[in-house]
């Protein structure tokens, strides 16, 4: 079964200029009315580190979540965050970026790699406390550009530490657009296999004319969980790259729909609307 995450939270995230919460509210309202297996909606993190979703809590309570088979998800940078967001039963998974390369996970959750590893045993207690499901991305996944040490050796150790430690869900994530189909197809070919009671995701940035090979590569290895945001809005603001966006939802849906034919079960007239919605709500498309 093929699993779409919209991941709006991402795609707003690196904008400067506020977008209004009730534009927020009705965005994703409209998401919500699709099918998307997940929608990544907000993060509960610093305000002075990332100010756009300063306003994620207000945004939840004006979701209407009656009508809709979407799950939510919410990012948390520590254990703070964390208990913030196990307080609403309304949000299913916390998203917790465990980058495997030191300088990055310092410049994005002020933290080293053995610390954020303590830091996801306490997030992982709060979420079975509370009857969440953690997502960890493992950040930097395909490689880095800060000259930390990458291989894929180094990916299998973290995926067999996380996985050991009750992780049920690894989403790689191709933080700044590097990985390529020779990599991909490696590492999930070699990481799923050993772990079928871990669901591993595809969290890919990309260049408009890479997004192909990419998916390709995930999906005839074993990947079923792929995140994408709508047009390929945003990015990582810890990591910018103008020309690296998200993996466009709408590429994601054709090449599982056109070229597998998979019945993804979406409500196509709420993805038209949602469509032609995201381009009021972001400033520019990539």
């Amino acid at each position: 079964m093929i699993k779409l995450i919209e991941c709006p939270r991402d795609a707003m995230q690196g904008l400067k200029e506020f977008i209004p919460t009730a534009t927020k509210i009705d965005y994703i309202n409209q998401l919500l009315k699709v099918g998307f297996h997940t929608i990544d909606f907000g993060s509960f993190v610093s305000p002075k580190a990332i100010p756009q979703m300063r306003d994620t809590a207000t945004v939840l309570a004006g979701l209407n979540l009656d009508q809709s088979i979407s799950k939510l998800l919410a990012i948390v940078a520590n254990e703070r965050g964390a208990r913030d967001a196990c307080q609403f039963d309304e949000i299913t998974y916390l998203g917790y970026p465990f980058s495997i390369s030191e300088t990055f996970q310092l410049r994005n959750t002020n933290a080293t790699i053995e610390e954020s590893l303590r830091r996801t045993e306490k997030i992982q207690e709060l979420a079975t406390k509370h009857n969440k499901k953690l997502v960890v991305y493992v950040s930097m996944g395909f490689g880095n550009p800060y000259g930390d040490e990458w291989n894929v050796e180094i990916v299998q150790k973290w995926v067999d530490t996380l996985a050991d430690m009750g992780i049920k869900i690894l989403s790689l994530s191709d933080t700044i657009g590097a990985a390529d189909k020779e990599t991909i197809t490696y590492l999930f070919s070699n990481l799923i296999p050993p772990y079928p009671d871990v669901e591993f995701g595809a969290h890919f940035h990309t260049k408009p004319n890479e997004w192909e090979e990419k998916v390709v590569a995930a999906y005839e290895n074993g990947c079923q969980r792929f995140d994408g945001a709508l047009k390929g809005f945003g990015g990582c603001p810890m990591a910018k790259d103008d020309l690296t966006g998200n993996m466009p939802m709408e590429n994601l849906i054709y090449y599982f729909n056109k070229k597998q034919g998979i019945d993804l079960g979406l409500d196509s007239e709420a993805f038209s609307k949602s469509m032609d919605a995201a381009v009021n709500v972001f400033p520019v498309a990539v």
